[in-house]
């Protein structure tokens, strides 16, 4: 890798250029550095760059600290004893990291490991003096707070700073950690300082209840600690911030549903109602409505049964429950929920809240979902503007909704109305969220389906690629989305004439959606529709007659006889008959 490989960010590597000045200055004496990253990977591939950028003239080193007794001073030296050429005095830098992985709480001990690790900190300047190399000590920005407070003689000495941004952020904030600090008492967060904005790494939280669980601790602390590690990387999943999509995901369902486990256990209804409301959404997200609908369900319940029926989290509950069965096409369910979570959430909250904005755009999205689209429009510019005034320009749903009201435009072939608002949303999400996200997927689809539609095939076509790959590292290839992106590149390709690349594609998604959503949702409807089009521009008619019967069959009994769909597969079914050239898909 090159160093502009590595720094896609230019203060990274002014950062790093001055890092790599401030080693090569002093190489003949104690040379005191603290670099500052919370990315341990990231951090990882500097150290690598800088120690082959200097090999030739300083030779690198590292020391990882001990846990337990994490002495600077210490680990130097017994490096130092094990090797003749440090002691030479020739030059060398000596990377020292492991400082991140020690305990910020006590554990039942009379000081913490990072206590213990700035006690002998501030008393290590003098013992340093006999080593006359760069150390360059990593640091997280939650260590570099307390290292300036608890060890300022230390601090005093340093001959430079080096903070690095990272690319992926791997800390709790302060407002994720208030429950975790209201569970325990003031002496388990004593390493923490309320002024400290980088509160903590997830690895300390992680082992923290990892110690809990062997010492077979099982109370409301626990749960309380499940809950919020689940929910910190459910965060992390929405926000963009995750550094590995699948994995977090796996852990966010690990402990949340350790979560739901132990508050069963101990009978925490009030907190059960939370932390099985998480797990059914990151279940939902996945695609995995059968395992997200009994806790919907039950979330639902439990919060009537604790809160009565005028509450936000029971309007909250039934946003959700009516979101799920509006994503399995159960919209006759789904409706009646949203227009009463919608109701209750103006009464309690007022006409200017994000939550009503919220229930405005999934109220739009099923009428849009039904053909519905007078209907929808005014519901979706209600949202927008809402969320404009409440949340500002740059806010991940307002590219939500400036992405729904250009797919509004788009299904009407309001074209010249839905580009830039497509084309705004995705910048917006790739500027909030990051380029690897489920919703930049979404955005490269839509909008590459409209170029599509437009004839810009050459533009069109990597955007599908994109999204699809996308799809498939993010979500998985048994996910509805994926489905719909193999729909869309099937249709790219049908629209080119490439018959043999789009028929596989095609005969996959509807596979996937029927094992996914069911035989009667309106998605498989479409991958009929659009399988039957393909095979009627190829002569293939005794095939394709069928298909288009069997969508048309479940359009007429889903969304009615009148649906905008419904009308566009009987006109293709008509025609086929007819043997008309004329065709249409959607």
């Amino acid at each position: 890798m090159t160093v502009n490989e590595l720094f896609e960010d230019a203060k990274n590597r002014d950062v790093y250029d001055d890092l790599i000045v401030s080693i090569e200055a002093k190489a003949h004496q104690l040379n005191l550095l603290i670099a500052v990253c919370d990315d341990a990977s990231f951090r990882d591939e500097i150290i690598a760059q800088y120690e082959s950028e200097l090999q030739r003239e300083i030779r690198p080193y590292r020391v990882t600290l001990a846990r337990g007794e994490p002495s600077l001073r210490a680990a130097v030296a017994q490096l130092v004893e094990s090797e003749k050429y440090l002691q030479q005095h020739n030059p060398a830098v000596i990377t020292v990291t492991g400082i991140e992985q020690l305990y910020f709480l006590k554990l039942g001990q009379e000081r913490s490991e990072q206590e213990i690790f700035f006690g002998y900190l501030q008393w290590t300047r003098e013992g340093l003096r006999e080593f006359p190399f760069a150390i360059v000590l990593w640091v997280t920005n939650q260590i570099l707070v307390n290292l300036i407070k608890k060890a300022p003689d230390f601090w005093s000495w340093r001959n430079g700073v080096f903070h690095f941004v990272s690319r992926k952020k791997n800390t709790i904030s302060g407002r994720e950690l208030e429950p975790i600090r209201f569970a325990f008492s003031g002496n388990e967060f004593s390493g923490l300082d309320d002024e400290n904005p980088y509160l903590l790494p997830i690895e300390d939280l992680q082992g923290f209840i990892q110690n809990a669980e062997k010492r077979g601790v099982k109370d409301a602390t626990l749960a309380t600690l499940y809950f919020s590690l689940g929910e910190i990387y459910r965060k992390r999943l929405e926000r963009g911030e995750f550094q590995d999509y699948k994995k977090e995901q796996e852990l966010g369902i690990e402990y949340l549903s350790k979560a739901v486990e132990l508050q069963k256990e101990l009978a925490l209804e009030k907190d059960l109602s939370s932390s099985i409301t998480k797990l059914a959404l990151l279940y939902n997200s996945q695609g995995r409505y059968s395992e997200a609908e009994p806790l919907f369900i039950q979330a639902l319940a439990l919060r009537r049964k604790l809160l009565g029926e005028e509450h936000p989290d029971v309007a909250l509950s039934l946003n959700n429950l009516a979101l799920l069965y509006n994503s399995q096409g159960r919209y006759s369910e789904a409706e009646p929920l949203f227009i009463q979570a919608l109701a209750l959430r103006r009464k309690l909250l007022g006409e200017e809240h994000s939550n009503v904005a919220s229930s405005l755009s999934n109220l739009a999205n099923l009428y849009h979902s039904q053909g519905r689209y007078s209907e929808a429009e005014p519901l979706y510019i209600q949202a927008l503007a809402l969320r404009r005034k409440l949340l500002g320009e740059e806010h991940p749903d307002v590219a939500s909704s400036l992405h729904n009201l250009a797919g509004l435009y788009y299904s009407q072939d309001r074209y010249s109305e839905a580009e830039p608002l497509y084309i705004q949303a995705l910048a917006l999400r790739r500027k909030l969220l990051g380029k690897e996200h489920p919703d930049v997927a979404s955005s490269l689809n839509n909008l590459a389906t409209l170029y599509s539609s437009q004839g810009k095939y050459s533009e069109a076509e990597p955007m599908c690629i994109t999204a699809l790959a996308l799809r498939r590292e993010l979500l998985g290839e048994e996910h509805p989305e994926f489905a719909q992106s193999l729909n869309n590149l099937a249709h790219l390709y049908h629209s080119q004439g490439e018959y043999s690349k789009a028929e596989p594609l095609y005969i996959k998604a509807l596979a996937l959606r029927r094992k996914l959503l069911g035989k009667e949702h309106s998605n498989v409807a479409s991958s009929l529709n659009n399988l039957g089009l393909l095979y009627k521009s190829q002569g293939r008619y005794s095939e394709a007659e069928p298909l288009f019967i069997q969508a048309l069959d479940i359009l007429e009994r889903g969304l009615g006889e009148n649906n905008s769909n419904t009308i566009t597969v009987r006109k293709n079914l008509a025609e086929l008959r007819d043997r008309l050239p004329s065709e249409q898909s959607y």
